[in-house]
């Protein structure tokens, strides 16, 4: 189990791959984002993303599901205050093969709740070239392991 004084300033957590399939994307799309290049391989190409594409919710679904994969399913993660950004910068097209990283890029203590410790994060999502294509800061709250002495 990781508590917050398990996420120092530049540790990582890698994930592990996530293949992208036809399927998956237009069972999303159909239920979340409905737009023709995210449900028609034909329109995917007609559109500048040049093939059946993720919709950048649906990539950033499968982040979240590869953080909890990496580290959150076994934290004692209490939810998170928001995320600070978010950029898709490329488009996951159907058969691409994702992997990334979530990097602590700071953790301080909450002023609020003792008991608690808020860790920033920068997450990275790669397609099978290396390529980011998606990237994104957040913070997320965990529960202290000594439950709440002043550091």
């Amino acid at each position: 189990m990781l508590y917050f004084e398990d996420f120092t300033p530049g540790r990582r957590f890698d994930y592990h791959p996530v293949a992208v399939q036809a399927p998956d994307i237009i069972a999303f799309a159909s239920e979340f984002d409905p737009q023709p290049m995210h449900l028609d391989e034909e329109a995917g190409k007609r559109s500048i993303l040049g093939g059946l594409s993720a919709s950048g919710w649906h990539t950033s679904a499968i982040g979240m599901r590869m953080m909890i994969d990496a580290f959150l399913g076994n934290s004692s993660s209490q939810g998170s205050p928001g995320i600070d950004f978010m950029d898709w910068k490329k488009p996951v097209i159907a058969g691409d093969v994702l992997t990334g990283f979530s990097l602590v890029l700071g953790a301080r203590q909450s002023k609020s709740k003792p008991d608690v410790g808020i860790v920033k994060f920068r997450n990275e999502i790669n397609n099978q070239t290396g390529e980011a294509i998606a990237v994104s800061e957040c913070s997320v709250l965990f529960r202290r392991r000594d439950r709440g002495q002043r550091l």
